[in-house]
């Protein structure tokens, strides 16, 4: 012993602090290049504007106040691009790969930090979880793109090099979950074309597994009796509420004349699968939001607030957390004294993590609309449904965004930064020291409910 008292870490060095300072740098400098003259076709834009297309973009929700195609220059959109392809591989992820690259070697920090961004099992090989995070979504972007540009050049008689531009920036938005379309009605036109609406709803629904999840299907997909828990349960929720969301759009838009009632039997159901699945937090609409009914905007506002899977692009509180809360609900309907999944337990410590992700969520939403209540001319349902699509990093919009004031721009700029980062990881970012009490107080017994 040298008598040396333990190196206490410092507030800048927790893993959760790093995240929030590595998406809030990355906001911060697509606010720089946004704002600059050669970003806009005009030649300016306002400082507001490009603060709130940055976090939009960073935190992969596809919120805007402006219209991506015409307001932005060539230089603005990729510049967009680069900040959601960020956002989705993680700047944590990102900034430890380019460690290896350079240097061979990770530091204890930087693993710590990676491991908590990309939720890679502790004691693995990080260096070959990154190649495979990397790979994976290269390639699959790539594939995206392709299919695009080929269907655009083809199809709709788009230059070569307009197609190709074209697939790359929707196809690098779909798989990040990103919703950033550079039309004026997004992807309504596509509404009947199985080929753009297919292709980005399964880039979608890939980049919103979760690279866990994709990585052990990948290893195993011909023994589903050895997949985890973890697979289980999301690909178990998400097929319910595809499936569920599926048929609840067909029940309430079939006959409505503003959105499915012009298309045919096959084109109802595409538009509704698409409806479906861009909640996890897609973003992109090939029906025009505004116009549906309120009990469609319910639906969404509900299959928005889940979101995706774990460790994916999508936001939300997650499939997993949405699963397992069905599960402890269950044991307590049935006086089980433990949550049981298939033939493993559940531990408490993920039951309480459900449940505060949850709670917190529903708080933020809350909280949120109601301030954009007071300070917005728009009604409850509007309001709400534009706080679930920010806090989950969605970007499904009723039309209002752009009429919303500044400090509502502000806020909800703020509630995409929390919902991307989450609850949780900004919560242990704001109070770092965790203390493990050493002793447990007597139980007692209360009534609930």
């Amino acid at each position: 012993m040298n008598g040396r008292r333990p190196a206490v870490p410092g507030r800048g060095r927790h893993p959760a602090v790093v995240i929030a300072a590595g998406f809030g740098s990355a906001v911060l400098i697509g606010t720089l290049l946004l704002g600059t003259p050669p970003a806009t076709a005009s030649g300016e834009t306002s400082w507001l504007t490009a603060f709130f297309t940055a976090t939009s973009a960073v935190c992969l929700t596809g919120l805007t106040v402006v219209d991506t195609g015409t307001h932005w220059s060539v230089f603005g959109e990729v510049v967009i691009t680069v900040l959601f392809q960020v956002g989705g591989l993680g700047i944590m992820t990102l900034a430890t790969l380019v460690m290896v690259i350079l240097s061979g070697r990770i530091g204890l920090r930087a693993r710590l930090s990676a491991q908590l961004e990309t939720k890679a099992v502790v004691g693995a090989d990080l260096r070959h979880v990154l190649r495979k995070v990397v790979t994976f979504t290269v390639v699959c972007e790539v594939v995206v793109a392709t299919l695009l540009t080929v269907r655009f050049a083809t199809g709709y008689g788009e230059p070569l090099g307009r197609a190709v531009y074209l697939g790359v920036f929707h196809g690098v938005s779909a798989f990040n979950n990103a919703g950033f379309a550079l039309w004026p009605d997004n992807l309504m036109r596509f509404v009947t074309d199985p080929w753009i609406s297919l292709t980005i709803a399964g880039a979608v629904l890939v980049g919103g597994l979760g690279y866990p999840v994709v990585f052990e299907l990948l290893r195993t997909w011909r023994r589903p009796s050895r997949w985890s828990m973890l697979t289980r349960v999301t690909l178990g929720v998400s097929a319910l509420l595809i499936t569920g969301g599926t048929l609840a759009f067909l029940m309430t838009e079939w006959r409505n004349p503003a959105t499915m009632g012009p298309l045919d039997e096959s084109g109802k159901l595409l538009a509704a699968f698409f409806a479906a699945v861009m909640p996890r937090s897609g973003g992109f609409n090939t029906l025009d939001i505004s116009q549906m009914y309120p009990s469609s905007w319910l639906i969404t506002e509900i299959l928005m607030f889940i979101g995706g899977g774990s460790a994916s692009t999508a936001g939300g509180i997650k499939v997993t957390t949405f699963g397992f809360l069905l599960f402890i609900i269950w044991a307590e309907l049935r006086g089980e004294n433990h949550v049981n999944i298939g033939h493993r337990r559940l531990p408490s410590s993920t039951q309480r993590q459900a449940v505060s992700i949850t709670l917190l969520g529903v708080i933020l939403v809350a909280f949120a609309t109601w301030l954009l209540l007071t300070i917005s001319v728009h009604d409850l349902d509007r309001v709400l449904f534009e706080a679930i699509s920010a806090f989950s990093t969605n970007g499904l919009s009723t039309g209002i965004t752009n009429e919303i004031p500044v400090a509502g721009h502000v806020l909800m700029s703020l509630l995409m930064f929390v919902g991307r980062i989450g609850p949780l990881t900004l919560g242990s970012a704001l109070a770092l020291k965790q203390r493990r009490r050493r002793y447990e107080l007597p139980e007692e017994r209360v009534i609930i409910g």
